[in-house]
């Protein structure tokens, strides 16, 4: 069975708040028989499109290859939290990589907020994009390490937007009574993420990027000029980019042995009008400390998106609404009753070190996933870095891809049952409050 066909009607987008409220785009044909690219690029979400997009102003001829729609992944059904940092907090990555590679991790997650941001202005992308995120913690344990977490980051690495919160600055923000404090990060952001997938898909088009939606990519023959199987036709190019994420599957056997597909689910309740202020009272976005995080933020029209739930395998869960409605009324019991009008879910990758992976996966082929829930930054960051790797320029790619990447126990049939069994731990965990 293929994630890519496991929840979804071919070439159609999930029905979430996200695809009924974006300005759709006119569709892009199948490819057809044989063409011939400098770059050809599997997988048409934030990391293909930004590769595409670079690499075309760099002046490359790019073939993109997309299963289904551009955006139609995790890019066009995610939280849309542009995060600082990266997925690992400074004194993890302090204590994996050391304090000097720490700190060019910090800055290049720096430009990859800069990066979005800037791409937005560049090609007037209506996403909605609005500042700030906060984080949010259930006890005194967690939410001291969130506050000593923003002042390290004032402290050591000189990032003046964040601030800690106490639990009472942190009700002002958000009423909800689980919630004990926290930090409140003003450099972060939130956007309609679909909207972005499409701006960036539209500018990349402009720019002249040969796009084929609906054009499955089944196999790769390596060589000096790699050659890219779909079901209908073929890419002949001088380099291949892999930009499927948890969407990827065994594809390549390298990618797949380290990037673990999960889904995660988010439901869009019905507008709440003046009842905003019971739920947020300043337009964040909000994420929390459980393992399984919940995060959320308001729509522009008044809506709760609310993301939370997990599951492992090929199948989505059959009540969607339900598996999600349960954590967020954990959140905010007022809502217990309110109606949800949209609730959907996506494959993600995530990494053993929830750090993205990317690797140079033979002597053509570069890959980049496993951006385990912070893809909104790191993902448009590794297709630049990956059109910048192709253009002779590689240091921000090689500074990512020095990044220790462990295989799953098992790297095939055993890894998801191992999943399982670890985040099922750490689901108890978050319940029991330990």
């Amino acid at each position: 069975m293929n994630l890519l066909f496991s929840n979804d009607k071919r070439g159609i987008y999930p029905e979430s708040w996200y695809a009924a409220d974006a300005t759709a785009l006119p569709s892009f044909a199948p490819l057809r028989g044989e063409t011939r690219a400098d770059v050809c690029i599997v997988g048409g979400g934030y990391t293909g499109l930004s590769a595409a997009l670079h690499l075309r102003e760099m002046g490359y001829d790019v073939a993109l290859l997309e299963a289904h729609r551009v955006g139609f992944g995790a890019s066009g059904r995610n939280g849309g939290q542009l995060g600082s940092g990266q997925r690992m907090d400074q004194d993890g990555l302090e204590d994996l990589m050391g304090q000097d590679v720490a700190h060019q991790l910090w800055d290049l997650a720096q430009d990859a907020k800069v990066l979005v941001k800037g791409l937005i202005e560049k090609h007037g992308i209506e996403c909605h994009l609005k500042p700030g995120i906060a984080d949010f913690g259930f006890g005194k344990k967690d939410v001291t390490e969130l506050q000593d977490h923003a002042r390290k980051l004032q402290d050591n690495y000189g990032y003046s937007d964040i601030e800690p919160l106490s639990a009472e600055q942190a009700h002002v923000l958000c009423p909800s009574p689980a919630y004990k404090g926290g930090l409140m990060d003003h450099g972060a952001a939130h956007l309609q993420p679909l909207s972005f997938a499409l701006g960036l898909a539209k500018a990349a088009s402009n720019a002249g990027v040969q796009i084929f939606e609906m054009s499955h990519v089944h196999h790769i023959n390596e060589g000096a000029t790699d050659i890219v199987q779909t079901d209908q036709g073929r890419v002949k190019a001088d380099h291949v980019i892999l930009a499927g994420n948890g969407y990827l599957g065994n594809l390549n056997r390298k990618v797949a042995a380290r990037v673990m597909p999960i889904n995660n689910f988010i439901a869009a309740t019905e507008p709440l009008g003046d009842a905003t202020a019971q739920v947020l009272a300043q337009d964040i976005a909000v994420a929390d400390t459980k393992f399984v995080v919940n995060y959320f933020r308001l729509s522009h029209d008044k809506r709760l998106l609310f993301g939370g739930g997990e599951s492992y395998g090929y199948r989505f869960p059959s009540d969607i609404a339900a598996k999600v409605r349960k954590p967020m009324t954990e959140i905010f019991p007022h809502l217990r009753d309110v109606k949800i009008d949209y609730a959907w879910g996506g494959t993600l990758g995530i990494t053993m070190k929830r750090m993205p992976y990317l690797a140079r996966v033979a002597p053509n082929i570069l890959s980049a996933s496993g951006y385990s829930g912070h893809g909104v930054g790191n993902a448009v960051q590794a297709g630049k870095l990956m059109a910048d790797a192709i253009h002779g320029q590689d240091t921000g790619f090689n500074t990512l891809a020095t990044i220790p990447t462990p295989s799953f126990p098992g790297a095939g049939a055993l890894r998801t049952p191992l999943l399982t069994l670890a985040m099922s731990w750490y689901a108890l965990r978050d319940r029991l409050g330990v």
